[in-house]
């Protein structure tokens, strides 16, 4: 329990980091599991629904002389109820001797420090001294909010402080637009993983947080930096619904290119620079070398099945794939042929 209640606010410090690992077993987020409300009163205009199965992209290919390492790219919104399925990616997992999956960090906390630390969860999503979104966020800031409360979240009480309000407006976006954040791809890969009994690594660091009640009160004593993340939720909102929906067909029809031309504002980065900036985070050990240690262990598996395997299969973010400091940028700094799919 005590770890869903602290992941909210450690989590968001360590999304620099391609993914959480899922042995911290936290909540989903409300658009991955409620279905899009159906009825006259559904915004139809914004609702989207793709129609038949889909294989989404195809794979990377990193070779080393004969041996290969297939890597398959996740995205996030996808439509709502998509019907996906690849032949592909079956075909490869079946073949393979092993599977990578994503980096992710593991939440340890001493037992008798976490009771100590439950009391400081009480109010930790609340602004300090009792402050309101109009008394924390700029005016212009304050006055975009307004019409997209009215639109998403018109029974918030803005209370909680701007990056809480920022992640519940986007997901409750997310719902009406017809897309979800679910990782149910991820899902179905791990499902024929495990049905092939392909040799599954994770690349899972710990982050031992020896004094969890310190960080917590850290947190929730002081103001955070967080009018940017919640402007560029808006600008993202204002601007790229309709973009989003593009992207998710794109990747369902494998369209990379489309994905490569459509930019749009990303509001994950400056969301977990508050995080990364709280001094609580920011100056604990733990935390301060997790994203890189997570990228080595992930590259020094990937380099050890690149050495013994004629075929390994591997997830990941299409965000960190395409990214030109990223995972697959790395093994080809390394020496690795690299290919994307056409």
């Amino acid at each position: 329990m005590f770890k869903r209640l602290l992941l909210p606010a450690i989590c968001l410090f360590v999304p620099a980091a391609p993914s959480l690992a899922q042995s911290l077993d936290p909540a989903p987020p409300p658009a991955a599991t409620a279905d899009l409300a159906a009825g006259e009163d559904a915004p139809a205009p914004e609702q989207i629904r793709v129609v038949g199965q889909k294989p989404g992209p195809g794979m990377w290919k990193v070779t080393k002389g004969e041996h290969v390492l297939w890597i398959f790219g996740t995205y996030s919104p996808l439509p709502v109820k998509m019907d996906w399925r690849s032949h592909e990616v079956e075909a490869v997992i079946k073949g393979a001797q092993e599977f990578l999956a994503p980096p992710g960090a593991k939440l340890d906390l001493p037992i008798f420090a976490t009771a100590l630390a439950l009391p400081q969860l009480i109010g930790i999503n609340k602004n300090p001294n009792d402050a309101t979104l109009r008394d924390v966020l700029p005016p212009d800031v304050y006055a975009r909010w307004l019409p997209l409360k009215e639109k998403y979240l018109p029974k918030n009480k803005e209370r909680d402080r701007p990056i809480i309000v920022a992640n519940e407006l986007f997901s409750a976006a997310m719902k009406q637009a017809g897309l979800t954040t679910s990782v149910d791809v991820r899902e179905k890969i791990e499902t024929m993983v495990k049905e092939k009994k392909v040799k599954v690594t994770r690349s899972i660091i710990d982050v031992r947080v020896d004094n969890p009640r310190a960080v917590l009160k850290g947190i929730k004593g002081a103001p955070l930096e967080d009018a940017a993340c919640f402007a560029d939720t808006l600008t993202r909102l204002e601007t790229d619904i309709d973009a989003m929906r593009v992207r998710a067909n794109a990747w369902a029809r494998g369209d990379i290119a489309g994905i490569r031309k459509l930019n749009f504002v990303d509001q994950q980065e400056s969301c977990s620079n508050v995080m990364r900036n709280n001094a609580a985070l920011r100056d604990h050990p733990a935390f301060a070398q997790a994203e890189p240690r997570m990228r080595a262990l992930w590259l020094a598996n990937a380099e050890n099945a690149l050495a013994k395997n004629a075929s390994t299969f591997a997830l990941l973010s299409l965000k960190d794939i395409l990214d030109p400091k990223g995972l697959v940028a790395a093994l080809a700094a390394k020496g690795y042929t690299v290919e994307q799919p056409e």
